[in-house]
């Protein structure tokens, strides 16, 4: 993983330690020995600098999953993987972990109200691969940012829902279950 920014890597370290609700902007400011003026000027406030954080380490991990599957011989099967590879790494990523287990209703606006910066970074990403798989011809003729959207959706219940399928295959469905979807 891309070695992170000062304030976002104090920013981790400590919802790591207190939870996102319990974090405040001087504590962040203090474990990266920079004053909140720096913290204010960079990020503008703590939410700035969580949704930053969530979204470097998103991108972080779709980007590592990608490369993982860039032999892969079509669009959909490289979006696929990628996909599975995705959630299984959230599933287990120290962070999400974290918000999951001490800050889950600060989720909730994100899953019935809006879609949040880093939702939407991973919908432009995902994209941009339905377009490619489009143009290759293994994806089926479909909006990308509507089949994105949708992928998002089925992706990110697996990540909410892992505890409670945890010790089920729940993968290999996940896969079945994108492939089916976007397969001509």
């Amino acid at each position: 993983m891309p070695e992170l920014d000062p304030l976002l890597s104090a920013a981790r370290d400590c919802v790591m330690d207190v939870g996102f609700k319990r974090t405040t902007l001087a504590d962040v400011a203090r474990r990266a020995g920079v004053s909140r003026m720096t913290v204010y000027r960079q990020y503008g406030d703590l939410p700035a600098i969580v949704s930053a954080l969530l979204s470097c380490e998103l991108i972080a991990l779709i980007d590592h999953a990608r490369d993982e599957v860039a032999d892969l011989p079509s669009a959909r099967e490289r979006l696929v993987e990628a996909g599975v590879r995705t959630v299984e790494q959230l599933v287990h990523h120290p962070l999400y972990r974290r918000v999951l287990d001490v800050d889950p209703e600060l989720l909730l606006p994100l899953v019935v109200d809006r879609f949040g910066s880093t939702q939407q970074a991973a919908i432009d990403l995902v994209a941009e691969e339905v377009e490619h798989g489009r143009r290759d011809g293994s994806i089926r003729a479909v909006d990308p940012r509507l089949a994105a959207t949708c992928l998002l959706l089925t992706a990110q219940s697996f990540v909410f829902s892992a505890r409670v399928v945890e010790g089920l295959a729940v993968y290999d469905e996940l896969r079945l279950l994108l492939d089916s979807y976007l397969r001509p």
